[in-house]
């Protein structure tokens, strides 16, 4: 075989290598993508439709959704109100731990219906909330399923205090977004 015989076969080969590799790699780039940007919760929902392109749609679904709502920020007296009635809930959670866990997810549901997320569906909210907040959104779902449990009577004070702790997290950054003056 001459030269050019040759060249021209391994530029065909490395062509159509190419052309079955590129997909692949940029598949595994989008992938890694939304690892970065979503974390566990987009390895929960490939784990939970089973591939990565499912898992890919669904997140940006729910980007597209989030992008729909008018999410509105607290005004500094609602940020306030709501700072002292979780200090309330906190301080209730030493004798009634339960109940300050049930309080503690009322407040945070109260806390994103005023900022305008649909709060109607547990699943909906916390698909909502994984969209912003990525890495809390895995324990709100742990917090909510601690709180189901304590309905049931089935949750020990340690789990209701770890439900409490993760009801926080979310609460903090629910609080800590740009706040408005009503004022103005």
């Amino acid at each position: 075989m001459n030269t050019t015989i040759i060249i021209i076969v391994v530029v065909i080969v490395l062509v159509i290598l190419g052309g079955i590799l590129a997909p692949i790699f940029a598949g595994r780039k989008r992938s890694e993508r939304f690892h970065d940007q979503y974390g566990p919760e987009y390895d929960r929902t490939v784990k939970s439709l089973g591939s990565d392109k499912k898992a890919q749609t669904e997140m940006d679904d729910r980007r597209k959704h989030v992008g729909t709502l008018n999410i509105r920020p607290l005004t500094d007296i609602q940020r306030q109100r709501y700072i002292a009635d979780w200090k309330a809930v906190q301080a209730n959670f030493v004798d009634q731990p339960g109940q300050a866990t049930a309080q503690a997810d009322h407040l945070i549901m109260e806390v994103m219906q005023l900022r305008d997320y649909p709060i109607s569906d547990f699943e909906q909210r916390a698909a909502d909330i994984s969209i912003q907040y990525p890495t809390l959104v895995g324990n709100y779902r742990a917090a909510r399923e601690i709180a189901l449990r304590n309905e049931q009577h089935h949750a020990g004070t340690e789990d209701l205090r770890q439900a409490m702790i993760h009801y926080r997290d979310l609460f903090d950054e629910l609080l800590k977004a740009e706040t408005v003056d009503p004022e103005k």
